[in-house]
């Protein structure tokens, strides 16, 4: 981060995202698949509408709309795994369908990216991706 941009942020006061939100329509078929399926801890839930998910520190809410208000488009999550080929594999024997097949995404001086994307059962788009170091 440069110093303006370290400026900056300082002054905000901003820091780690606290949590991301995603809204479902089904938050019962949200947790079991967030839970059962995907294996994310549930730490609590804030009824009727709220789940509250830990993605290793991060914080994940689903929640339903308020009365009245439209579903809200949702931005893709992207979830890290150690190895995208066994984590594929595992979600698959889950019941998962996955949109595509691990594949690399980029190749750097030091890593290649891998990904595979998949849909929940509300059909937002998430991902799992490993950063694979390069050996020489």
């Amino acid at each position: 981060m440069t110093t303006s941009a370290a400026d900056a942020l300082a002054a905000t006061g901003l820091g780690r995202i606290g949590q991301i939100a995603m809204t479902v329509r089904d938050l019962r078929g949200a947790v079991t698949f967030y839970r059962d399926v995907l294996g994310l801890p549930l730490l609590f839930e804030a009824p009727p509408r709220l789940a509250f998910f830990d993605c290793a520190g991060q914080r994940l809410m689903l929640g339903e709309p308020e009365d009245g208000e439209a579903p809200r488009g949702n931005s893709v999550l992207y979830f890290s795994v150690p190895d995208v080929h066994a984590a594929h594999a595992t979600l698959t024997a889950r019941g998962v369908t996955f949109v595509d097949a691990p594949h690399l995404i980029a190749r750097l001086a030091d890593r290649e990216i891998w990904m595979a994307f998949l849909r929940d059962p509300e059909e937002n788009l998430l991902a799992i991706m490993a950063e694979v170091p390069l050996t020489n």
